[in-house]
């Protein structure tokens, strides 16, 4: 019930440091969002992650709306829904993986919602990488962000 595929698994999207600090349980509770994050692991993480050749880290997938507001996501967010995660290579070469992730995209022609290499003014970097917006969009965007 756990494994979403041979990568990848539920508890690694429901983890967050951030809600066990702040006693939040953030726990998928519908079919609805289970769904999504599944159809996000098989359609892009999954394939992603075959194709990067090594292990890719969930930094922030699945968040409650409670979560989701303690860390001033967007209320719109596709974390919300499932359909987004932020990831890290395990190995730590971000600027590396971001780029073979973008090229990946590109050349494969996946549909996605937003390919975005994201950061935070203590300079931690991640890749947000969202499979479907708000009313299912898939956008093909790629751009930067850093949280103020």
């Amino acid at each position: 019930m756990g494994t979403i595929s041979k990568n990848f698994s539920f508890r690694e999207f429901e983890h967050s440091d951030t809600a066990d600090q702040m006693g939040i349980t953030n726990v998928i509770t519908t079919f609805e969002v289970r769904n999504a994050v599944k159809e996000l692991t098989l359609e892009l993480l999954q394939p992603l992650r075959d194709a990067w050749g090594s292990a890719i880290i969930i930094t922030s997938g699945y968040r409650c709306a409670a979560l989701n507001a303690v860390v001033g996501g967007s209320k719109t967010s596709s974390h919300v829904s499932g359909y987004a995660a932020d990831l890290v290579p395990a190995n730590g070469r971000i600027d590396e993986f971001c780029g073979f992730a973008e090229r990946w995209l590109r050349e494969t022609g996946k549909a996605f919602d937003q390919c975005a290499r994201e950061s935070d003014r203590k300079g931690n970097r991640w890749l947000h990488l969202g499979l479907k917006g708000p009313d299912g969009r898939q956008l093909r965007r790629f751009y930067n962000w850093t949280k103020k």
